[in-house]
């Protein structure tokens, strides 16, 4: 499994890694197979506000243009710019090197609503 037992998972198939106050937001490899090859990721600006279940930005594929959820409400800290560049990364490291956000928050117990690890891969397989 290449998922982190210790990853929380979205029914719109974000996935989120809590540390302290800081939330990284990325999407699954459910999602990145489903897109297709990723050609196109921009997420909204560091500084910028954002509430649980509200847009962070958009990735683009050969197949379909899908908005990015965050499961919390916060601030954007830091965005991935190293897909602005070179997108692929998202396809190949989904879990790592492709996170998208970083967002601080001041709640990270919506998290505790997500599914973890085992019930994401149960219901879509990776």
């Amino acid at each position: 499994m290449s998922t982190q037992a210790d990853y929380r998972f979205t029914e719109s198939h974000e996935w989120a890694h809590a540390d302290g106050d800081v939330v990284t937001i990325g999407l699954t490899r459910h999602a990145v197979d489903e897109l297709t090859d990723v050609t196109f990721v921009e997420m909204n600006d560091a500084g910028s506000s954002v509430t649980s279940g509200g847009s962070v930005g958009e990735v683009e594929s050969v197949k379909a243009t899908s908005d990015v959820y965050s499961p919390v409400e916060g601030e954007i800290i830091e965005v991935n710019e190293a897909l602005a560049d070179d997108p692929s990364v998202l396809n190949t490291d989904p879990y790592g090197a492709g996170w998208l956000v970083r967002i601080r928050t001041a709640d990270t117990s919506p998290l505790n609503e997500l599914m973890d690890a085992s019930t994401y891969t149960g219901k879509y397989p990776e």
